[in-house]
C-alpha cells in the first residue's frame, strides 16, 4: 500500500514510522505528516525534530498547521482532534492509507472514559484497526502492543522522541485517568487493561460477543 503516516514525534508514532521506515521496501511509498496544533510553545522544534528524523530515515516528510477554532461547549482537546484529521483528511491521496499510533493502552482508556461519560453502545466501540477514511482508509497497527512494549522498542533501537509536558497535567481526563486510576486498576487486576481493550474490540463487533 501507500502509506501516510501521522508523525506527532512522540514515543508512539516514532516506533510506528521508524518500524514502517525500515519495512519501506514491502511499500508502494511512505510519507510522514506531522501536524502542528500550535498550542505549545514548544510546538515549533517539535516539527524541526521530526522533520530532521524523517531526513535520517530518509522518508517524504511535510508539516501541516491547524486553525482551530472550538465549536460552544467543545473541549481543547475535541477541537484539536477535529483540527488534526480534517488536515490528514485532506492530505489523504486517493487510496492511501493514513497509519496512527493509537495502541492497546489507548483503546482501554477511550472505553473507560466513554463509560464514565454514560456513553452507549455505538460509544462502547473500539478504534477500528482498519477502516475508510477521507479519500483512502486509516490503520492503527499499534493496536495490539501495550505502551510497555511500545516504550521497550523505543529504548531497544535508541530512537529519539519529544515529550508532550501537557501529558503529565492531570486536569486533562485522560491523563488523570492514565496517572491515578489505571495504575490502582493494575495493581488489584494485573492485565486488566489488556481485557478492556479486547471488551472494546467486543463492542465493536457485536456478533462476537457472548449472549450469556
Amino acid at each position: 500500500p501507500q502509506v501516510l503516516v501521522a508523525y506527532s514525534g512522540g514515543v508512539d508514532s516514532t516506533v510506528l514510522a521508524h518500524a514502517l521506515a525500515k519495512q519501506r521496501r514491502r511499500l508502494s511509498a511512505l510519507r510522514l505528516v506531522h501536524v502542528d496544533h500550535g498550542l505549545q510553545s514548544a510546538s515549533a522544534e517539535w516539527s524541526k525534530h521530526c522533520a530532521r528524523q524523517a531526513r535520517a530515515w530518509r522518508v517524504p516528510f511535510k508539516t501541516l498547521r491547524a486553525d482551530i477554532r472550538r465549536k460552544r461547549g467543545e473541549s481543547p482537546e475535541a477541537a484539536a482532534r477535529d483540527a488534526r484529521y480534517a488536515l490528514l483528511a485532506a492530505a489523504l491521496q486517493t487510496g492511501e492509507v493514513l497509519v496512527t499510533a493509537q495502541h492497546e493502552d489507548d483503546q482501554a482508556e477511550t472505553l473507560l472514559l466513554q463509560l464514565f461519560r454514560g456513553a452507549g453502545v455505538a460509544g462502547l466501540a473500539a478504534m477500528p484497526a482498519f477502516a475508510p477514511f477521507g479519500p483512502g482508509y486509516i490503520a492503527r497497527p499499534l493496536l495490539g502492543f501495550a505502551r510497555a512494549q511500545i516504550e521497550e522498542y523505543a529504548r531497544g533501537h535508541r530512537l529519539r522522541w519529544v515529550e508532550d509536558p501537557t501529558n503529565i497535567e492531570t486536569h486533562f481526563a485522560r491523563n488523570y485517568l492514565r496517572a491515578k486510576v489505571v495504575p490502582l486498576i493494575e495493581k488489584q487486576w494485573f492485565g486488566a487493561m489488556h481485557s478492556i481493550a479486547r471488551t472494546a474490540g467486543a463492542w465493536s463487533n457485536p456478533a462476537s460477543c457472548s449472549t450469556n
